[in-house]
């Protein structure tokens, strides 16, 4: 054997060890897959530059960063920890319309799913100085546009600190746990409507709206906190369930000059919904989006800002329900941008400021899923959408007019922009199954990549070593002749002729995605560990899941998990007749709505499904939050056989197969009741089964080893049962 063909051999059988090497759950929650990333990344509005928040691990200091988008070349260091004793860390920053004073929250305390409080520091990039603006936590303070003012909520309440006098004024005083909170979301709205800040300055810093949440006659919900003390302590917060009371909302205009308050009339509206508010344009015209209570009927309101009369600019209808939009843009005129799929599918509109619809500006059988931004000199809107396919993202930009649509983006998989201010660069985050996210610098005419800020190289080479197995997208096509988007993940040294066992994964909430061409989440990694152990994982969403029209997407109302379970069934059936799969020997997975579904699964599904877990189910959708279930399901009042139809816990006695149910004690969203009213109907039913419960853990189930352990947990459940 020659030189060349023994180094050939030596490095073939050194790939070949290496290739083999395997995943573990400890690998992937102690970050070793973690890609690169740009931290709190923010493009600027007055200069044509964007802020990163940077970490120097080794001098354990932290930085914001400021950066020139056309070089892509560091300008400055805003701010240094290491510069200043008391400030030893920033979890986030924000900075005023001048983009000279920056607000810098640390030693946040999580609330809820968005809402936290923190220790907030000012800081003013020109003359140093670092101000920690209270001894105590705040809630979303705001600059005034002037920056001379900050609007915040502590303990309920509202006020407003003056920077000159270092002074605040209280606006609101009836603030009070569990009763009445003012200008910060209450939990539904939290959760459902996926905002905290419930107030906005006007144009000209002369008024601040604000919603007010009156919960006095909200049901209490309960739960212990166990921690370490001698005895459990209690959480208590109002949380109205499906067919319960909701707060009874109020919008307020206080005026800063004469520190009145003013009152909107919505008298003529009866247990409803105020989903959006915002400034227009005009600094004494105020937008609000109000909903009824069964959201398929939303007013876009005007409110005058020194009568506090309104009227309604924009109405919209829908047979089933309407998905709030953050993307009402107000041009000089007062005229307005708003998305909505009133015609089947996500799209741009132009209105002006009478709500006279003026163009329809994208149209086509795909959704826009983020709008960008307008650029008022060229009158260019730039938007992401499903274009190229539903299970993908590309960016484009399309004229005001609707006209000279150009595609921005050349790669297949998932592109997010981040424009610059003048929107004639954009940095690129592009990621799909086959590659972690890369960062490009792209010029917007040319749709040229002038540079590569971060390509993740480092991880892709680490992962060689893994000789990982990769999804395969599919289209699945169910007996009844449903369409629906799969993917397949195969161990590598796949069998044709042996038996593989399978197990599935899907969420099939109302409007979600798990089918999609982006790089993978911790789930994926663990999808690959159970790859790599001899099992094929897949995925499915099935009707009811979100970017291919409004229809796919709604035919599931008032029936939350009939037509999703279906499919999850009839798409095991199409995978049980795979010539390499055992069909005695499949099993189904899913956290929060995926755990409802899997739930459903085994019970409905006893002779396909040989094993499920359920992490954090819905059992009874009466258990389950007002804004979210009655969007889809109405009240348990008017769709009583809707709820008892599709509740998994009516359908105990359906199980055969091996069941592992899991939640945390401390979830405020879905809550453990779930899972305890689940275990009494299975022991009644004389059902065998296995259940976790992991204290003080919320919706999440993380902190610690708690992660580790989980997963740990769930792998042997498969590795003894499928």
């Amino acid at each position: 054997m020659n030189s060349k063909s023994f180094l050939f051999l030596f490095l073939f059988l050194c790939w070949t060890v290496i290739g083999q090497q395997k995943i573990s759950v400890e690998d992937i929650f102690t970050g070793s897959f973690q890609p690169q990333g740009m931290d709190a990344l923010q493009s600027l509005k007055n200069t044509n530059q964007y802020t990163v928040l940077n970490t120097n691990t080794s001098a354990k200091t932290m930085q914001i960063d400021l950066y020139d988008f056309a070089t892509l070349k560091k300008v400055a260091t805003l701010i240094d920890t290491k510069d200043h004793k008391g400030l030893s860390s920033m979890d986030s920053y924000k900075l005023d319309a001048s983009e000279k004073n920056i607000l810098i929250a640390c030693n946040t305390q999580k609330i809820f799913r968005h809402s936290f409080t923190a220790d907030y520091y000012l800081y003013h990039t020109n003359t140093k100085e670092l101000v920690k603006l209270f001894d105590f936590q705040i809630q979303e303070p705001t600059f005034s546009p002037d920056g001379k003012s900050i609007a915040y909520a502590k303990d309920n309440n509202l006020f407003i600190y003056t920077i000159a006098t270092k002074t605040s004024t209280q606006l609101t005083t009836d603030g009070k746990k569990n009763a009445i909170i003012n200008g910060i979301t209450d939990w539904v709205y939290e959760e459902e409507f996926a905002f905290v800040k419930a107030f906005d300055w006007s144009k000209d810093s002369q008024k601040l709206a604000y919603i007010r949440f009156d919960e006095t006659d909200v049901p209490e919900f309960s739960m212990s906190v166990f921690g370490t003390a001698l005895y459990p302590s209690i959480e208590t917060f109002k949380y109205p369930k499906a067919g319960e009371k909701n707060a009874v909302v109020s919008l307020h205009i206080y005026n800063v000059a004469n520190t009145t308050t003013q009152k909107v009339a919505l008298d003529n509206y009866q247990d409803f919904y105020i989903a959006r508010l915002q400034w227009t344009n005009d600094a004494n015209v105020l937008s609000a989006q109000v909903l009824n209570r069964h959201q398929n009927n939303l007013d876009l309101l005007f409110i005058d800002g020194t009568t506090a009369a309104h009227r309604v600019i924009l109405n919209e209808k829908d047979p089933a329900y309407i998905d709030i939009t953050d993307d009402l843009t107000f041009l000089d005129d007062n005229s307005f941008i708003w998305t909505s799929e009133i015609e089947g599918f996500n799209h741009i509109y132009l209105y002006d400021k009478n709500g006279q619809l003026k163009t329809k500006i994208t149209n086509g059988s795909w959704e826009v899923t983020s709008y960008y931004g307008l650029d008022q000199k060229s009158k260019t809107i730039f938007y992401q959408s499903t274009e190229n396919g539903s299970i993908n993202r590309a960016i484009y930009s399309i004229g005001l007019n609707g006209k000279n649509k150009k595609t921005l983006s050349s790669k297949t998989g998932t592109n997010h922009a981040t424009f610059s201010p003048d929107f004639k660069y954009y940095i690129n985050a592009f990621s799909s199954t086959e590659q972690p996210t890369v960062y490009t610098l792209v010029a917007t005419k040319s749709a040229k990549t002038l540079q590569v800020i971060e390509d993740n190289a480092r991880l892709s080479s680490d992962l060689i070593k893994y000789d990982l197995p990769s999804k395969e997208f599919f289209v699945l096509k169910t007996p009844k002749g449903n369409a629906l988007n799969a993917w397949i993940m195969k161990p590598k040294d796949l069998d044709p002729t042996k038996k593989y066992p399978v197990f599935m994964y899907q969420y099939s909430g109302p409007g979600s995605q798990q089918v999609a061409n982006k790089w993978n989440s911790a789930n994926d990694y663990w999808f690959m560990m159970l790859a790599q152990q001899g099992y094929i994982v897949a995925c499915v969403d099935g009707r009811g899941t979100g970017f291919k029209g409004s229809d796919f997407k709604k035919v599931t109302q008032l029936q939350l998990g009939k037509y999703e379970v279906e499919d999850q069934m009839d798409a095991a059936k199409v995978l049980a007749e795979y010539s390499f799969v055992d069909a005695s020997r499949i099993g189904i997975f899913g956290w929060s709505y995926g755990g409802f579904m899997a739930s459903n699964c085994l019970f409905k599904g006893a002779d396909i499904f040989k094993m499920a877990i359920a992490v954090a189910p819905v059992t009874n959708w009466r258990f389950y939050d007002s804004i979210y279930t009655e969007r889809y399901m109405q009240t348990p009042q008017e769709n009583a056989s809707g709820y008892e139809d599709n509740s998994p816990i009516n359908y105990v006695n359906g199980l055969k197969g091996k069941y592992l149910l899991i939640h945390g004690s401390a979830d405020d969203n879905v809550h453990l009741q779930n899972s305890m009213q689940m275990i009494e109907a299975l022991i009644q039913a004389n059902k065998q089964f296995d259940s976790q419960i992991y204290p003080d853990k919320n919706h999440g189930i993380y902190g610690g080893m708690t992660r580790i352990q989980l997963f740990n947990k769930m792998t042997n459940f498969i590795h003894a049962n499928l």
